[in-house]
């Protein structure tokens, strides 16, 4: 072998990352050997402990935090209780039955919900304020499913 044929073998080894290389050519032998090129190391340092700010409460103001601020600890999800189809208003293209913001009393009905081609009533569990609304028109609807969020 000549030592053109040698490099190439050497440009070859590292290019695909083999460490070791024999060829048997007739009588002929050649072994050509390399070290790994090293791995990185990597310095593990535990992360620092969290710093925790003890934070102000908002001062209350007729049950609600000033700023809109809503208290997360005291919202409730409300679930569906069957599955079916929800509907949103009493009837299509009516105003719906509540929107995000308003408030609501208990027994006050949020939604229909149709199940074997029976409407029934989803009335609200407690007075609040709709935080937020989760189903839209028409939509099938999940044992458990958060139908809406109140405050």
């Amino acid at each position: 072998m000549d030592l053109e044929a040698i490099k190439f073998l050497a440009n070859l080894m590292e290019e695909k990352g083999l460490t070791s290389l024999d060829i048997h050519d007739g009588d002929q032998t050649i072994s050509l050997q390399r070290q790994a090129a090293p791995m990185p190391s990597f310095d593990y340092a535990p992360p620092a402990a969290p710093v925790i700010v003890p934070q102000q409460e908002p001062k209350q103001e007729s049950g609600k935090n000033v700023g809109d601020v809503v208290n997360f600890n005291h919202v409730t999800e409300l679930k569906s209780p069957m599955v079916g189809t929800v509907y949103v208003s009493p009837s299509p293209g009516a105003d719906p039955y509540v929107k995000i913001g308003d408030k609501v009393k208990k027994g006050q009905v949020l939604c229909l919900i149709e199940a074997m081609k029976l409407m029934n009533e989803y009335t609200a569990p407690q007075d609040g304020e709709i935080v937020d609304i989760n189903i839209h028109d028409g939509d099938l609807v999940e044992y458990g499913q958060c139908l809406f969020t109140i405050y």
